[in-house]
C-alpha cells in the first residue's frame, strides 16, 4: 500500500472504552457512501463480554450523564444490559469529623437538578464490549494486534502492527497512561506519584446502598461505596502507600473490620465478595495533545486522581471532542489528519481540563488529606455548599457533566453528529 493511498483515514491504537467510543462515533457519522470514513482500530487484547449470571467485576466506574449521551450516540449504551448497571440518585460526601447522616454532611440528589439519577456505575469491561460491538455494527474493522512503532511520511503515518505496516491520515493514540504511541511521538508528559495507592474491591453490606454513592475524607485519604446492580457496592480506598500495603495484607476478616471503621459503619458490617486490588495512583498530563497526524486522548493525554470519578469521563469527552473535530473538517473537503482540526481539539480539551484538574487535585490535598487550617476551612466548607441550593446544583452540573464546552454528543439528547 502506497503512501498515496493510505488504507485508513483513521487509525486508533486502543480498544479500551475511549478509543472504541471514539471509533463508534466516527464509523456511525461517516460509515456509509462515496464520502465514508475508514476507520481501523487497533486491539490486541479484547476482552470476552461479561456472562449473563456473571459476578460482577471489581473493575466499575460512574459514567456521568455527559457519558451516558456519548455512549448512546455511539450506539453502546443500548448493548450493556440493564441488570448489571445501577443508577444512582443521590452522593453523600462527608468528612471523618462528622456522622455520614449529619446535617452538615454534603448530600448531592438528583432531583436538585431535576434529573432521574446523577449517573450510572457499570463495569469498565461492559462499557469497552459495548463500545467494540457497537463500532463493529457501524462498519469499523478490529484488528487484532498491537502497535510497536510508526513513522510519519505526510500525508499519511506508516505504522507498525505486528508482522504488518498499515498506513493512516489520522493517528490516535488511546492505549492509556503507559502509551506507547506517546512515547513513539516523543510527546514530554508532566507525571507525579501522589505516593497513593487505591484499594478497589466489590463488598456486600448489612444495610442497602439506597442507590446513594457514599465518600468519606479521612484526613488519611479518601473512601468510597458506589452502588452496584446486584446489591453490593464497590470500594474504592485511597491511602498513603505503606497504610495501602498494611491493609491489603490483612487477612480478610481484619480488612472487612478497618473498612467498618474507615466507613463509620455507614452501611453496616461489609464482607468482601472479591479480591482486593491495589491500584498505584499517579497524575499525568501530555504537554501536547497533538503531532503531525497524530491525536492523544484519554489516559494517553490525562490523568487524575480518581477521588472526583471522572478519569473516563474526561477520556469520553475527549473521545467526542475529537470526533466531532474530525467530521466537520471531513465534511468541508478537510483531511481528516490536518493540522487545523487538531488544533482545534487540542486548545478545546486542554482549556476544558485545566480547571477540572486543578479541583480535583485541590480535594485531594485540602479535603483528603489535609490537617491544617485550610483543610479545616475546607471541611467546614462542605456544610456551606450543602446550604447553598444555588451551589449545589453547580456541583452536580460538575458531576452530570454537564458544564463547559461540551460536543454535540454530550448534549441534551445525545445529538447526532451526522
Amino acid at each position: 500500500m502506497s503512501a498515496a493511498a493510505p488504507r485508513w483515514d483513521v487509525l486508533i491504537v486502543g480498544g479500551g472504552p475511549v478509543g472504541a467510543c471514539a471509533g463508534a462515533l466516527l464509523q456511525r457519522a461517516a460509515g456509509t457512501g462515496r464520502r465514508a470514513l475508514r476507520i481501523g482500530l487497533l486491539e490486541p487484547a479484547r476482552p470476552a463480554p461479561p456472562a449473563p449470571e456473571a459476578a460482577l467485576d471489581a473493575r466499575v466506574s460512574a459514567w456521568s450523564r455527559s457519558s451516558e449521551r456519548i455512549l448512546t450516540t455511539a450506539g453502546a449504551w443500548e448493548r450493556m444490559p440493564a441488570r448489571r448497571v445501577q443508577p444512582y440518585e443521590r452522593m453523600c460526601v462527608w468528612p471523618a469529623h462528622l456522622p455520614a447522616r449529619s446535617p452538615d454532611a454534603l448530600v448531592f440528589d438528583a432531583a436538585y437538578a431535576g434529573e432521574a439519577n446523577l449517573g450510572a456505575i457499570a463495569e469498565n469491561r461492559l462499557v469497552q464490549c459495548a463500545a467494540l460491538e457497537a463500532f463493529e455494527a457501524a462498519g469499523g474493522t478490529v484488528i487484532a494486534a498491537g502497535f510497536s512503532g510508526l513513522a510519519i511520511r505526510d500525508p499519511d503515518v506508516q505504522v507498525r502492527a505486528g508482522a504488518d505496516v498499515l498506513h493512516c491520515r489520522l493517528l490516535v493514540g488511546a492505549d492509556g497512561a503507559r502509551s506507547r504511541v506517546r512515547d513513539a511521538l516523543g510527546l514530554a508528559v508532566r507525571e507525579a506519584s501522589y505516593q497513593q495507592t487505591a484499594i478497589v474491591a466489590n463488598v456486600r453490606t448489612e444495610r442497602p446502598h439506597e442507590r446513594t454513592a457514599w465518600q468519606r475524607f479521612l484526613g488519611d485519604g479518601t473512601l468510597a461505596f458506589l452502588p452496584l446492580a446486584d446489591g453490593s457496592s464497590s470500594i474504592v480506598w485511597s491511602l498513603d502507600e505503606a497504610s495501602a500495603r498494611e491493609r491489603l495484607a490483612l487477612p480478610a476478616a481484619q480488612f472487612e473490620e478497618a473498612l467498618l471503621a474507615a466507613s463509620d459503619g455507614v452501611l453496616g458490617a461489609v464482607r468482601l465478595c472479591t479480591e482486593r486490588l491495589g491500584v498505584p495512583l499517579r497524575r499525568l498530563r501530555a504537554e501536547r495533545f497533538t503531532a503531525v497526524r497524530c491525536a492523544l486522548m484519554g489516559d494517553a493525554a490525562h490523568v487524575v486522581h480518581p477521588l472526583a470519578g471522572q478519569g473516563v469521563n474526561l477520556g469520553l469527552l475527549d473521545a467526542a471532542a475529537l470526533a466531532e473535530c474530525v467530521l466537520l473538517a471531513h465534511r468541508a473537503g478537510e483531511d481528516p489528519g490536518a493540522a487545523r482540526p487538531l488544533r482545534r481539539y487540542e486548545r478545546w480539551r486542554k482549556s476544558e481540563l485545566a480547571p477540572m484538574t486543578l479541583a480535583i487535585d485541590g480535594f485531594n490535598r485540602f479535603l483528603a488529606h489535609g490537617s491544617g487550617p485550610l483543610a479545616q476551612l475546607a471541611q467546614h466548607g462542605l456544610a456551606w455548599v450543602n446550604r447553598s441550593e444555588t451551589v449545589k446544583r453547580l456541583f452536580i452540573g460538575q458531576a452530570l457533566g454537564l458544564t463547559g464546552e461540551l460536543p454535540a454528543a454530550a448534549r441534551l439528547g445525545g445529538a447526532p453528529l451526522s
